[in-house]
């Protein structure tokens, strides 16, 4: 007989009792759970509403208004109607309060109404005494019933657990040695079973695998030590620096190129515990603590020969799919790290040929500045309409482009890194109120209210001044720009955790959601508007996370803008 139909069959009667168990409990509770539900549906309910009518009638006299109570517990009683002989007892009820509602001081009404509901309860009390002891001998006749089923069940669970574990784990024990010796790569083991069932065919299949791998064994080998030569070999062929990592930060392999950048020998990094080499390894320890952080792609400066270089660095998970499974395993990590040294350069050259430009365009820039006031001025001749236009085009032109020239000379200056900041514990209402004092004529002309409102106590920030008001001037401007006449602005301060928020909300049209990831951009204009560099909120967002802060944008198409900057809350001494 096989074991699987040994099982099944024992399986299968045990299921039958314990179906037979639950049946019994399943029926023997239902029927408790309705004797219980009609004792305080139909009876116990009947005793609330009868006591109500009495409490209600003892002040009928005293407050009148409790007629409608009483009208209102008589109609839940006359719903609950249940036991025999309550339907007369409560059209009484009825006739009672109907007398009562002509003259609530009829003693005689009352005292019928008093008894009638006396008799309602009594008859209900009955009745519950009468349900409980029904559901008393239901419970009795469950428990005898499970008694019997349950000493069935017992006997014949004792009977299954005491023979059939040894049958089952004698072969087992030898199957667990066999696996073991396996597993040691004693690929020669072999099990024997005489007895013909399941067990018996296990071990011809056992012992069918061992010879298979014993055969793979010998077979694959020098296989897989060609190809993990050859991995290495076009690891180090790389030109760029590649280190490896398994998932227990392990170095696994590092090409030579990383092994200068490094500075190691392979010996002191090939196969060591990543965070332990870091120790004594500040770009290593560098490049852990990216790793750490989250940080897949970042720019790493490394001094090699005494000339400072820039690295890309990218982080790469190895994941691997076991046969049959959905979720991915991670197995290791790979660290690439591209020199872009000439790339930056490139961008240094850039930045510095802009600020130059910028810096010689100033002086020409003022000349035409001072003679386009000079051609105002009255005194030294009048002008006709036509030239007075030409005049201020040539006005709002050269402020355009001052503007322009000192946005370059701003932008410049973060690219170098040689923004200078003066950080000091400031008031942020201070700040606002400077910004919004440089902009004030600009409100006034188009009649727009800049409002200010804070929800709780905001204390100081750590922050440069002159940038930040700088900052604030120019999101007020944009606010200003695309604001409707007779509109108005709102800024909002407020505190979370160890930041202060200062958001300007403005209420024009909006910025489409396509362009709003490319807001903070270089020199970037949404389609269709002509107004402004490109660059303010680029420089804008420059200072404020020099400053350790953030900015970010919230738009609605057709409902306005919240630009907010948060800045670190200042310590205070």
């Amino acid at each position: 007989m096989k074991i699987k139909f040994k099982v099944t069959a024992g399986v299968f009667i045990l299921f039958a009792f314990l179906v037979i168990m639950g049946g019994i409990g399943f029926f023997s509770i239902n029927q408790l759970a309705n004797d219980t539900r009609n004792i305080l549906q139909d009876n116990y309910e009947s005793l609330e509403h009868t006591k109500r009518i009495i409490e209600a009638s003892d002040s009928l006299s005293i407050n009148p208004l409790l007629l409608s109570e009483l009208l209102n517990a008589l109609n839940a009683q006359e719903k609950n109607i249940t036991e025999a002989g309550e339907r007369d007892l409560t059209f009484a009820l009825r006739l009672d309060i109907e007398k009562l509602t002509v003259n609530p001081s009829d003693s005689m009404a009352l005292l019928s109404l008093r008894q009638h509901a006396s008799a309602i309860q009594q008859l209900n009390m009955v009745a519950i005494k009468r349900k409980s002891e029904e559901a008393t001998q239901t419970a009795s006749q469950a428990t005898n019933y499970l008694m019997a089923v349950g000493t069935l069940v017992g006997l014949f669970a004792f009977i299954i657990i005491v023979n059939f574990p040894g049958y089952v784990a004698n072969p087992i024990v030898q199957l667990t040695q066999s696996i073991k010796a396996i597993a040691n790569k004693d690929y020669e083991e072999r099990l024997h079973f005489s007895r013909k069932d399941e067990f018996e065919e296990l071990a011809v299949a056992f012992n069918q695998m061992a010879e298979k791998l014993d055969e793979y064994e010998h077979s694959n080998l020098a296989k897989v030590l060609f190809e993990k030569k050859r991995i290495e070999t076009i690891i180090n062929r790389m030109t760029d620096p590649v280190l490896g990592l398994d998932e227990r930060k392990y170095v696994v392999f590092a090409n030579e190129q990383a092994l200068q950048l490094l500075n190691l020998p392979a010996e002191k990094i090939i196969g060591k515990y990543s965070p332990d080499v870091a120790v004594e390894n500040d770009l290593l320890r560098k490049l852990i603590k990216l790793e750490e952080s989250g940080d897949r792609a970042n720019l790493l400066k490394i001094v090699v020969a005494g000339k400072e270089n820039y690295f890309s660095k990218q982080l790469i998970d190895i994941r691997y799919t076991a046969t049959g499974e959905k979720d991915e395993i991670l197995i290791g990590q790979v660290i690439l790290l591209k020199n872009i040294t000439p790339y930056k350069e490139l961008d240094l050259a850039r930045t510095n040929f802009i600020a130059t430009i910028s810096h010689e365009l100033k002086t020409p820039i003022a000349s035409l500045q001072l003679c386009t006031q000079l051609i105002n001025d009255e005194r030294i001749g009048s002008l006709n309409e036509e030239q007075k236009k030409l005049a201020q085009t040539l006005i709002d032109e050269t402020s355009r482009l001052t503007k322009l020239v000192s946005e370059l000379l701003d932008l410049s200056q973060v690219e170098t890194g040689n923004v200078k900041l003066t950080l000091s514990s400031v008031s942020p209402q201070q700040l606002i109120e400077q910004a919004i004092e440089s902009v004030k004529l600009q409100a006034e002309r188009k009649n727009i209210t800049i409002q200010v409102t804070e929800t709780e106590y905001i204390p100081n920030v750590n922050a440069d001044p002159e940038k930040t008001t700088w900052v604030l001037i120019n999101l007020l401007t944009n606010a200003l720009r695309y604001s409707p006449e007779n509109g108005k602005i709102i800024i909002t301060l407020e505190k979370k955790e160890n930041h202060i928020y200062i958001s300007v909300q403005d209420f024009g049209q909006g910025i489409e959601e396509k362009y709003q990831s490319r807001i903070f951009d270089k020199f970037f204009q949404i389609p269709g508007t002509s107004k402004g560099t490109g660059l303010g909120l680029a420089i804008s967002k420059e200072f404020v996370e020099a400053q350790g802060g953030l900015i970010s944008l919230q738009s609605k198409y057709g409902y306005g803008s919240v630009f907010t900057i948060g800045l670190p809350k200042s310590n205070p001494s």
